[in-house]
């Protein structure tokens, strides 16, 4: 499933979480971080292992959990069933709690994924593993968290870089382009997904639209998304048009009859093909969720 645009859900308004799916992202986010304040951790892990828990609450989309970045384990156990205020539940918690992936922030190094995957491990877990690179020191090691064997996708945070180096955001993101760019780059090497900052201004449509379409033209798959009304725009920007599809799926196709005819060079519509037009044809089809592929 592409990862087009991503919806960050407060871990704990049980009401805002089950509503979640109808925006139609293509993964949505139960946020234990920046969405919930510090007094209220426990409560908001109870709240999301009930809702995830639930047999009613199975939409299509990716369910992802944000993470701590100092309670990783408190989390996981909070939320799978093995820890929280009533500790009366095993600590591999309980195979009806849905985790497709979690999302670490503020990741730095290589060994946080693999510690806190190890952690999933522990409680009989396999989550895809989202790292958030949004500090100075992230950035730098993005190349190394990207190849990181437990990790799934690279995110990446404007907001919280501008404010680790001391940057002034503007409209014009100049200030974290470098980073912007070095991130994309750094997942694509390792050929994961690449997931792009939020907007922070959610009323400003318009805006949003512009941001997403260049952070397709830099790279990225998909974007983060903090209010339902952002993941129209931001699914579309990442959405490749028709023709788009169409031209792909016809290099594919002619790609696997030049190979069963065992010939090397091959042409769609008087237009040579070669080995970077087929990576892009591929990684059209692998944005269209309903291409015939």
């Amino acid at each position: 499933m592409p990862r087009r645009s991503l919806l960050f859900s407060p871990g704990d308004s049980p009401g805002l979480m089950r509503k979640a799916p109808g925006a139609g992202a293509d993964v949505i986010c139960f946020d234990l971080e920046d969405a919930v304040a510090p007094g209220r951790k426990d409560e908001a892990r109870a709240a999301v292992g009930e809702v995830l828990a639930d047999p009613d609450f199975d939409p299509d989309a990716e369910v992802c959990v944000r993470l701590t970045a100092e309670s990783p384990a408190a989390d996981l156990d909070g939320v799978l069933g093995g820890g929280g205020e009533d500790g009366d539940r095993p600590k591999e918690g309980t195979d009806e709690v849905r985790l497709d992936a979690v999302m670490l922030p503020k990741v730095e190094t290589a060994d946080r994924v693999e510690s806190v995957a190890a952690l999933c491990a522990e409680r009989g877990r396999d989550p895809a593993v989202f790292a958030l690179v949004e500090t100075a020191a992230g950035v730098l090691s993005a190349q190394s968290i990207a190849a990181a064997d437990a990790t799934d996708a690279l995110v990446f945070g404007a907001e919280d870089l501008a404010a680790d180096v001391g940057a002034t955001r503007t409209d014009e993101g100049i200030e974290v382009l470098y980073a912007r760019e070095h991130v994309v780059v750094a997942a694509s090497a390792a050929g994961i997904d690449a997931i792009d900052t939020v907007y922070t201004d959610f009323s400003d449509e318009a805006g949003l639209r512009e941001d997403a379409a260049f952070a397709r033209r830099l790279g990225y798959d998909g974007k983060l998304a903090i209010h339902p009304a952002q993941v129209e725009p931001i699914t579309e920007a990442f959405t490749p048009d028709p023709a788009d599809v169409e031209w792909a799926e016809a290099v594919l196709d002619a790609r696997d009859e030049a190979e069963r005819e065992g010939r090397a060079v091959f042409q769609v519509d008087g237009e040579m093909i070669d080995a970077p037009l087929i990576a892009q044809a591929e990684r059209i089809l692998d944005r269209a969720p309903d291409a015939d592929r």
